[in-house]
Formats: structure tokens, sequence, C-alpha cells
């Protein structure tokens, strides 16, 4: 239950292991864990047909692609053909789309099976994973804590070996905040990278650049096995160009530069995320990495655009896709946004969208020039570790700790979490590795060379 999606795939070729072994094992796995965690909110009734049927594919000679008979699990904000998709919203419970998200289609492309979704909060939109339709996950290291959010189905599901694989979303975090909280791994892409197409946050919406998609698992070895299968246009997602993504294993890591930002000048991270995060530096050092105590100077105006965005477009945005789908203003699952509507801008002057529009290129331009003197900036990915569940509806920690990762949604940086170590009461802590737009490569190889050094975390130890 606990080995790598890489691995799994090659038994099923070399015949060491079926599909239907495989995917039976894991349905049994989330019959048991799910009833701590509740992690997964819909189940796919055809997965052990597929999986049978992939079988005989493979007895016959038939072609096979890279995931071929691997289980896997979708965050509940794509949607998936013939499996419920609610987008943690009220106005689609029970609703099942006729047709997959890209990504979905890519992956049953590649061979994977569909087990089934995993919990979001409502139109992704929280740093918690609770929807008033399903309730909290929990945290598989502390079961009266947060996953962190929005894929805290995702993350809290690989952590107790419920899962190889799924796909999670990242509009300030959504990826790397749960990856950090449940000592996973996960990356968020280039911005413009992964196509959103079927995604609940459709491309084109105001504050679009924020917005992407990206792998997780538990070893980076399987995040750069999947990040390749959902990369790159599908002809219907305007925003995405044909940039090839470049090979991670042609990085050298001990010539790199490095920039260690333990505190990025907005909130200081506690002593022991702090204490991780000079400990990686440590590793990078050791292995011939340059390392430089600096700071991406432009966080702090990054912040203030971030919140323009949402008051000038995106909350009234957010606002309008519920609508669409059928939600009323009683059944918004989302507290702190129920808060904040009334206070929605319905119109936004012309000097004041000018100023805006040209906030966010300077932070953008800003943050390239900074980036010349680096190759990758290493981080905290929030200023705490896991948090406990907050009220229904609100995030676990005050927005601005969410900084170190909402950045790099600004920025469109790729920007990716491996964990570093752990709490004294045994919650992990994880660092983010971040580099300039389209150097993935730069970030998963830096990624696999701090956890080919650290080894193994203890695992959760409920779900052992």
């Amino acid at each position: 239950m606990f080995e790598s999606a890489a691995s799994l795939a090659e038994q099923i070729r070399n015949r060491k292991l079926t599909s239907e072994e495989l995917v039976a094992s894991h349905l049994k796995r989330i019959d048991e864990i799910n009833p701590r965690i509740n992690a997964v909110v819909a189940v796919a009734e055809n997965a052990l047909d597929e999986a049978r049927a992939a079988d005989e594919t493979l007895a016959e000679g038939g072609a096979v692609g890279p995931l071929h008979g691997v289980p896997m699990t979708i965050k509940d904000c794509f949607d998936t053909a013939g499996v419920v998709s609610t987008w943690g919203t009220a106005g689609r419970k029970g609703f099942v789309p006729e047709s997959d998200a890209t990504v979905v289609a890519r992956l049953k492309a590649a061979g994977a099976i569909l087990l089934g979704k995993t919990n979001t909060p409502e139109f992704t939109m929280c740093f918690e994973t609770y929807s008033d339709l399903f309730g909290f996950t929990n945290n598989p290291y502390k079961l009266s804590h947060s996953p962190g959010g929005s894929s805290g189905g995702a993350a809290a599901l690989l952590a107790a070996g419920g899962i190889p694989f799924d796909i999670g979303t990242d509009f300030g975090g959504s990826v790397r905040v749960p990856s950090h909280c449940c000592g996973t791994v996960g990356i968020k892409p280039t911005s413009g990278s992964v196509p959103r197409t079927g995604l609940c946050l459709p491309s084109g919406m105001f504050g679009d650049d924020l917005s992407h998609i990206g792998p997780m698992a538990r070893s980076v070895k399987d995040l750069a096995l999947l990040l390749p299968i959902i990369w790159g246009p599908d002809g219907l997602d305007s925003r995405i160009p044909d940039t090839p993504l470049r090979d991670w294993k042609d990085v050298n890591v001990g010539n790199l530069r490095c920039a260690v930002m333990v505190d990025n000048g907005v909130v200081a991270p506690d002593s022991e995320t702090a204490a991780v995060v000079e400990l990686v530096a440590g590793i990078l050092e050791d292995g011939g990495s340059k390392t430089q105590r600096d700071r991406l100077p432009t966080v702090g105006d990054a912040q203030n655009v971030e919140d323009k965005l949402y008051r000038h477009g995106i909350l009234a945005s957010f606002r309008r896709m519920m609508e669409d789908a059928g939600t009323t203003k009683e059944e918004w699952s989302l507290r702190w946004f129920r808060d904040v509507e009334p206070h929605i801008q319905d119109s936004v002057s012309n000097d004041d969208m000018a100023e805006l529009l040209s906030a966010f290129e300077g932070v953008r331009s800003r943050s390239l020039r900074f980036m010349e003197d680096y190759d990758v900036i290493l981080s905290p990915v929030n200023a705490r570790p896991a948090q406990p569940h907050p009220e229904p509806g609100y995030h676990p920690f005050p927005p601005h700790f969410g900084t170190y990762t909402s950045v790099h949604n600004l920025t469109g940086f790729p920007a990716g979490v491996v964990r570093g170590g752990t709490t004294t009461d045994g919650l992990p802590i994880g660092v983010q590795v971040a580099a300039s737009p389209w150097r993935e490569d730069l970030v998963l190889a830096v990624m696999a060379s701090i956890e080919n050094v650290l080894g193994e975390f203890p695992r959760p130890a409920e779900f052992v």
C-alpha cells in the first residue's frame, strides 16, 4: 500500500502483480481507513471491471501505457465520466458528468484506473478540506488536525497508504500546503503548462494565471512519471502553449545556485520549520550547491496584488460560478466567503484596474530579475505545520501564513514540496523548492536529491 506508482506499474508489466489484485487491495484499504480520515467521497463502481480488462489486454500482448493497471483517485474538483463530480458544492450534489476532464482522460489513456474522488472544499477555495456535503478530511498524523487544503483529501489518502497518486489543483498553495501537512510530495508546475478543461475553476476566469494543476504522490520519481502525462495543450484551454518539459535527470544538482529564504518578510516560520529549512540547505551545500541566504523581494507586493485581484474580480467570479452551479447563498459551505460576499466590489474604476495590472506585471518582472542570480529558491511551505481543524468553512491558519506558496501562483513559477522533517509531536514539515518558469526539471531534481539523502520518514502510526 505504500509502494510507488512507478514500482506498481513495473510489477504489473512484469506479471508479478495483476491489476485486479492491486485495485481490489486498494479498495479494501480505502474501506478500512476512510471512516477515520474521510478522504474519499465517491467510488467508481466499475474499477474492478476496468482492472480485469487491463489484465486481459496485457495477457493478449496489447499496447500498454506507463500507468497500465495502476489505481488512482482524483480530487473532486475535476469532471469524471460516470462518477459523481460535485466540486464540493451543493448545487452539484449527485451530478454525474458525461466526459472526463483533460487530465483525467490523459491518465486513463496512460492506463490508470479510477477508484474514486477525494474531498475538496467548495470550488477548491480554502486552505482547509471541508464541505457541508462531506465534512472534514482528517490528517492521518493527527486526526484532530487539518490535512491542509484544498487538495487535503488527496494528501491524506496518500499519507495513509490508500492510493499511489492523485491529481490536485493549486490556486494559492492547494497542492503544496496539503503535501506539507501530510508529509507527501507534490508539484505546482509553471502557469500555463497543464490544461484546466473539465476543472471547476475554468480557464479564462479572472485570476486565470493563478490556477494550476499538479500531481501528488509519495515519491518524487512518481511526480516525474506523472507530470509528462498531463502536460501540454489540449486544443481547448487556450492558455496552454506547446512548451517542452525538460528532463530532470539531465540536471547536475551539485552545480546549482540556491537562494535560501527561511523568512519571507511577511510572516516568520516557527522554530521547527526554520530548522528544517536550514537542515535541507545544509544537505544541498554538502552536495555541492552554492547557497545564499536571500529573500525574494516581491512577496509583500505579491500579497497586496493578490488581495486586489480577489477584491477586483476573483470573488465576483467565484460568486457567479456558485450561482451557475445552482448553489444558493444559504447552501454555501465556505463561511469565510459568506463573511466577505457583502463587500464584493460590483464595479472597478479604469484607474484601479490599470494600476492592478501594472503591479501584477511588476511582481512578475522583479521576480524574474531576482532569479537571474539563482537556479532555485528553498523556503518553508507555510509558516506552521498542520494546524487543528478550524470552525467549518474557515481556514486553519491566517491567510498570510500561506504567502510562502501564493507568491509562486502570482509569479507562475514552478514549485514543489518534499518532506524535510518532523515536529516534536510527530507532524510532518515540508520544504518548498521553486524555480524560474519552465524549469520543472530543476525543481524535481533538487526535490529528488533531498529525498534521497533524508530517506523514508515515519508513516502515520495509526495507518501503518
